[in-house]
């Protein structure tokens, strides 16, 4: 059967050993291409559209699940089929847990060559059946409701690093711009919003920013009250007014005393449905 594949690892050894076994299993799988980081990752999968992808957990810049996340909230509607993925991992009894949890396929490292058969043997009976449905759309719904699994099952097992979240959230937060350090209360933020190594802090009056990931501060909110609506936003939910539906489906937010507008991506657009 042909395949492409693309590999993100971010070891070149690794990732060198893999594509070698996975020549040797599959002689018509054929890579596109093998990237070394995250960010690499997404843009070349959304670029060439493989029917597998390889991710390492643990990369630099995103990891594979971050990846995996950025790719269902912006690939095409329209575009091929969304990829088959599975994880490579070093052992990681979180990980683990939540792979299984979601029914995705993983491979441990070292990879061993009766394992990744088995991986491959699952592979190729999944494009069979992809091939005899002729659908794209599908693949991508059973992708995204694959992937809230995993990002549930990762979220309640612990953070991507093995943390797990504080016993209390947080109530303050200390914004420091130059020599003054601004308190701002978290029952004022409207939203948080990722932006390069800082995360935004949205109120009605002002914004600021801090330096800390997303994915950290996330593990110090209350999950009831801030909800992640796309990877780089969280809002909190009582500031939601409402929340309008295009004809594509695509979900907007309108926010209580702010003008800004927020986009729903479609990992979290179940969050929203009317009573």
């Amino acid at each position: 059967m042909k395949a492409t594949v693309l590999i993100a690892e971010d070891e070149a050894l690794l990732a060198a050993d893999l594509l070698a076994q996975l020549t040797g299993l599959w002689p018509d799988l054929h890579c596109i291409a093998s990237v070394a980081d995250g960010k690499a990752a997404v843009e070349q999968a959304l670029a060439l559209q493989p029917d597998i992808l390889f991710l390492d957990i643990r990369m630099p810049g995103m990891t594979g699940l971050e990846v995996a996340q950025a790719l269902a909230e912006d690939w095409p509607d329209r575009a091929a089929p969304f990829p088959l993925l599975v994880f490579v991992t070093a052992y990681d009894q979180y990980a683990l847990h939540a792979f299984e949890h979601a029914a995705v396929d993983y491979v441990l490292k070292p990879v061993r060559p009766d394992r990744l058969e088995k991986t491959c043997a699952r592979l190729q009976t999944a494009l069979r059946q992809r091939q005899l449905s002729q659908a794209a759309e599908p693949s991508l719904d059973a992708a995204i409701h694959t992937l809230r699994e995993l990002l549930h099952a990762n979220a309640d097992a612990a953070s991507p690093q093995g943390k797990p979240a504080p016993a209390s959230p947080l109530r303050l937060i200390q914004a420091s711009a130059g020599n003054t350090i601004t308190m701002v209360p978290i029952a004022d933020v409207l939203y948080f919003e990722a932006a390069d190594k800082y995360v935004r802090v949205v109120t009605a009056e002002r914004e600021h920013l801090i330096r800390i990931s997303l994915r950290e501060l996330q593990l110090q909110l209350d999950a009831d009250t801030f909800w992640q609506i796309h990877r780089s936003t969280l809002v909190r939910c009582d500031a939601i007014v409402s929340a309008l539906r295009d004809d594509s489906g695509k979900l907007t937010l309108t926010l209580r005393g702010h003008p800004d507008k927020l986009s729903v991506s479609r990992l979290y657009a179940d969050r929203f449905k009317g009573l």
